[in-house]
């Protein structure tokens, strides 16, 4: 649940300023935590106590509530045996640090850290609804995102020198 909540400012169209990629270092942080095989999130104690602000709680936590709702009416459980093996999540949680770090690593601005965002949301959402068609979107609109950010990132590298 907590990628989906650090992972939708990002995945979203919208110019953040920089402050996506606080969320995407914790995000990073934790599915690391997952690849090492740690049953529960560790954060530091000073993080834990900090409240949620007031626009989150009013504004940000009820729209990404509706959201879920929509996929959760199209979602099923559906190899659920890969949603919760043991074998998977170290992979999955590889995956979402290469979504993660993809999303840091694109350019301000230009609006290409969304789709691996996305990805990491959507395989979230996977996880959590225990849907393996969750964790196969979410899987190929992530790569989608690094194939945009690295094939035009590696354009405009061209561009410039």
């Amino acid at each position: 649940v907590i990628f989906v909540v650090l992972m939708a400012l990002p995945a979203m169209p919208l110019p953040t300023g920089g402050i996506s990629h606080f969320f995407e270092i914790i995000v990073a942080l934790l599915a690391l935590e997952m690849v090492v095989g740690r049953r529960s999130i560790w954060l530091p104690s000073s993080w834990k106590k900090r409240p949620l602000s007031k626009t989150i709680v009013k504004k940000g936590i009820p729209y990404l509530v509706k959201k879920i709702a929509i996929v959760e009416r199209y979602s099923k459980p559906r190899l659920t045996n890969v949603t919760t093996s043991r074998l998977a999540l170290p992979l999955l949680g590889l995956i979402i640090i290469a979504f993660t770090v993809t999303a840091f690593i694109a350019p301000p601005f230009s609006g290409l850290d969304t789709l691996p965002a996305l990805g990491v949301v959507l395989i979230s959402l996977g996880l959590i609804l225990e849907d393996a068609l969750g964790l196969v979107l979410g899987t190929i609109v992530g790569c989608l995102g690094v194939f945009l950010v690295v094939g035009i990132g590696s354009a405009v590298f061209n561009a410039i020198f």
